[in-house]
């Protein structure tokens, strides 16, 4: 007769799995074992709530994107490594989802410890607040508001932890945090998201390391545009605020021009992440969005970027140029070369860019760089590379 696995037992397995591909700090892995998953998920079977997926709570009438979701488990590890909770630590989330992360929150932090979660959306709110109630956190504050306001009831916070995408860093969080608190959030620049551990030191932010994440964009901020490059919207590039995208020109370039390819040094193994090109060259070059290309537009002999549906680009005026790979040489474990395909009259000058960030990060694979970011209107302006947005300014620099 074959064994049902319990819940517990799809939980253990779930982190034994997470484990083996990153070890996380005792009192993380204990929390994630502690805590039923599928509590916060009613009416969904064990073996979905205890897979390493994401799962939609409530969708978005209005666009592709859910308007709120449970977090891949392995992220949700992921980023509470980065916070660093500390018992009686007083935390605020910005994102209540299912409840389940607030959960987390309330076993690292303990019973002398406060924890707070916000969500603008009612129905989600609710959700959290019956979740918790029913798992035993009615302890746990759940408010309904805006997560850009933050909650300054209960500030100064220790931690704070967004669970949306976050384009810029609002001054009321700046308000909320304690100097010397900790801020872990998936920050959005340059087409790319990265869950960044920022501690604050004062008036400045300063990075303590960045992950690769996906997460949904929080409500209210719109400092990301998109610029279809061709009527049926089959190529589309997504830039920030600050950049000049001249969508008409470009597609003429790329849907009449001629493909040039500039080939790196760079070789990659068939399961390795390249995404630290693309983080790198946000530390150098203005000119780095994202472009995503559908199947139509390869059907009609677009070159395929490395990934179809984010693939980084650099792009002035008429031109551009995005990551490639072909197959290429003989060794097994990196069968894969990359390079850029150039479109445009100054698409060659670009691809070579792109191929200096490939070779450069080729040579170094686990360079982090450093973040450090400062309210807008601070006075003393970083000398490093720094990108603007409306009440923060981002440094990144190798």
């Amino acid at each position: 007769m074959s064994h049902t696995p319990t819940a517990e037992e799809l939980r253990n397995q779930l982190i034994d799995t997470i484990t083996a591909e990153r070890p996380l700090t005792p009192q993380v892995e204990q929390a994630m074992r502690s805590v039923s998953r599928e509590a916060h998920l009613p009416g969904l079977d064990l073996p979905t709530a205890y897979s390493d997926q994401a799962v939609t709570i409530k969708d978005n009438p209005t666009g592709p994107l859910p308007l709120s979701c449970a977090s891949v488990p392995s992220v949700v590890a992921m980023m509470l490594d980065q916070l660093h909770v500390q018992p009686g630590d007083n935390i605020l989330e910005i994102g209540a989802g299912t409840g389940y992360n607030a959960a987390l929150l309330a076993e690292l932090t303990g019973p002398s410890g406060q924890v707070t979660t916000l969500d603008i959306d009612s129905d989600v709110a609710l959700h959290a607040r019956t979740t918790l109630n029913a798992a035993g956190y009615d302890h746990v504050r759940v408010i309904h508001r805006d997560g850009l306001l933050g909650d300054p009831e209960h500030a100064p916070y220790h931690r704070m932890i967004a669970t949306v995408g976050v384009w810029d860093i609002p001054s009321t969080w700046w308000e909320q945090l304690a100097d010397g608190g900790r801020l872990v959030l998936p920050l959005r620049w340059r087409g790319q998201t990265r869950s960044v551990a920022l501690v604050r030191d004062g008036d400045v932010l300063v990075s303590e390391g960045m992950e690769l994440c996906g997460f949904v964009p929080i409500i209210g901020q719109d400092g990301e545009r998109t610029a279809a490059l061709d009527p049926d919207e089959t190529v589309r590039v997504h830039h920030d605020q600050d950049q000049e995208v001249d969508a008409a020109a470009l597609g003429r370039s790329l849907f009449t021009g001629e493909c040039r390819e500039s080939w790196s040094q760079t070789r990659i193994g068939g399961e390795e992440s390249f995404d630290g090109v693309w983080l790198r060259a946000t530390a150098y070059d203005d000119r780095v969005c994202r472009l995503e290309v559908t199947a139509k537009a390869l059907e009609a002999g677009i070159r395929r970027p490395v990934i179809p549906v984010r693939c980084p680009m650099l792009t002035a005026g008429d031109s551009l140029a995005y990551l490639i790979n072909r197959r290429e040489g003989t060794d097994p474990d990196k069968p894969f070369q990359l390079g850029a395909a150039a479109y445009g009259p100054n698409g060659d000058t670009l691809a070579q860019a792109l191929v200096t960030y490939l070779d450069a990060w080729g040579e170094n694979r686990t360079a982090v760089p450093q973040m450090t970011i400062t309210p807008a209107e601070s006075v003393d302006t970083p000398t490093a590379h720094t990108i603007r947005k409306v009440e923060s300014q981002v440094t990144v620099a190798c």
